[in-house]
């Protein structure tokens, strides 16, 4: 079951407020544009305004067939039966969120370096969100710039090691970065800002699919 909602994962749209659009219009545009992957992050934002919001996104999501998780807030996870959590550098670590969840959500983690991926792996993550390819506002702490070098450089040592962990790519990468980006190696890409300040999100979301089908 966990497989199959994984499978999702190679294009992820993360939802970020704008003046245009509410979260739930967001989530709702990327899955009319054939997106199955929707991250509800609220940053800074109280879990009891978070939980109203996350209930109705995890419907619309149910009603596309698309894998629902929650950024940071583990407990809220739980008790929605989201199909995960994704976890930033400064959240509750893996490993004790796997011991709260159990087998069956999903855990992402986030990474700058291929040691943070080893943490994660080793703490029993089931996919990596890994940036910033480029400087980007919505994770305007993170560092180092990976670039195409960076992934490269990863993905490699994780051949080495014999790691088989999706690594998603993300942090200010544009539908013209997109090739290039998957030609690193990467199982897939997480997008948000450059979905939603196209004129037609949907329609974007389609145009960007489209392109990863003929990546593969």
């Amino acid at each position: 079951m966990k497989d199959e909602r994984l499978k999702n994962g190679g294009m992820q749209f993360i939802t970020h407020y704008t003046e245009r659009y509410s979260y739930l219009d967001a989530a709702r545009m990327a899955l009319e544009g054939g997106c199955r992957w929707v991250q509800l992050r609220m940053k800074d934002t109280p879990v009891e305004t978070i939980e109203p919001v996350a209930l109705e996104v995890q419907a619309l999501c149910r009603q596309y067939g698309a894998t629902f998780i929650i950024d940071d807030h583990v407990e809220l996870a739980k008790k929605l039966h989201a199909d995960g959590v994704h976890l930033g550098k400064k959240d509750m670590p893996i490993a004790d969120a796997r011991r709260i969840l159990g087998a069956e959500y999903i855990i992402g983690g986030t990474a700058n370096t291929f040691e943070d991926v080893l943490q994660h792996y080793k703490a029993g993550a089931d996919y990596i969100g890994c940036g910033p390819f480029r400087y980007t506002t919505t994770k305007k702490n993170l560092s180092p710039i990976l670039g195409l070098e960076g992934y490269t450089a990863i993905i490699h040592r994780m051949q080495e090691k014999d790691i088989h962990l999706p690594i998603v790519a993300i942090g200010g990468i544009t539908i013209a970065d997109i090739p290039a980006v998957m030609q690193t190696g990467v199982s897939g890409i997480a997008l948000s800002g450059t979905v939603l300040h196209a004129d037609s999100p949907a329609d974007e979301m389609k145009r960007i699919i489209s392109l990863m089908e003929n990546e593969k």
